[in-house]
């Protein structure tokens, strides 16, 4: 389970907008130099993003603006979606290329370019598919495990 720390910003009838704060963990892996990610991190860390979460367990009654969350997604959620992400419109493309390379007419080459761009157009269209699909299964979402700190009410001094 992955989980981030937030402060709660809006509060919805089913689900909570969590502001993160990008923080790059790079500091710790052994491609350091190597990797994309590291890059962007570089590039954007410290920018803050919004994230609308479930309530979890809890009620969203319970929570309230500027409290500190920590928020958690299932590590199989990441993995399924970055193989359907990445490698589906890639295994499109593919078999789109060897489809078209295997026609009987001439020109063998261009077909497979041909074919490849629109395996990885149906790839593309898969993909936006699913993501519109499961855009509210909750499965899918970002959950609130917790209230790391709650928020500080103003108090007022009396004389």
């Amino acid at each position: 389970m992955l989980t981030e720390t937030g402060r709660v910003v809006g509060i919805e009838g089913d689900g909570i907008w969590v502001e993160t704060v990008r923080r790059s963990t790079c500091g710790t892996c052994s491609a350091q130099k190597g990797c994309g990610h590291g890059l962007l991190n570089r590039i954007s860390e410290g920018r803050r993003g919004y994230v609308r979460a479930l309530p979890g367990e809890q009620s969203v009654d319970d929570y309230n603006i500027n409290d500190q969350v920590v928020i958690s997604i299932p590590e199989e959620v990441i993995l399924r979606g970055s193989f359907i992400a990445y490698i589906l419109p890639i295994f499109f493309m593919l078999a789109g290329a060897i489809g078209g390379s295997h026609f009987l007419i001439g020109q063998q080459d261009l077909l497979a370019v041909a074919g490849a761009a629109g395996g990885l157009a149906l790839g593309f269209t898969v993909v936006r598919r699913h993501g519109l699909q499961h855009r509210q299964d909750p499965a899918f979402q970002p959950t609130l495990l917790r209230i790391d700190a709650p928020a500080l009410e103003s108090v007022t001094i009396s004389k």
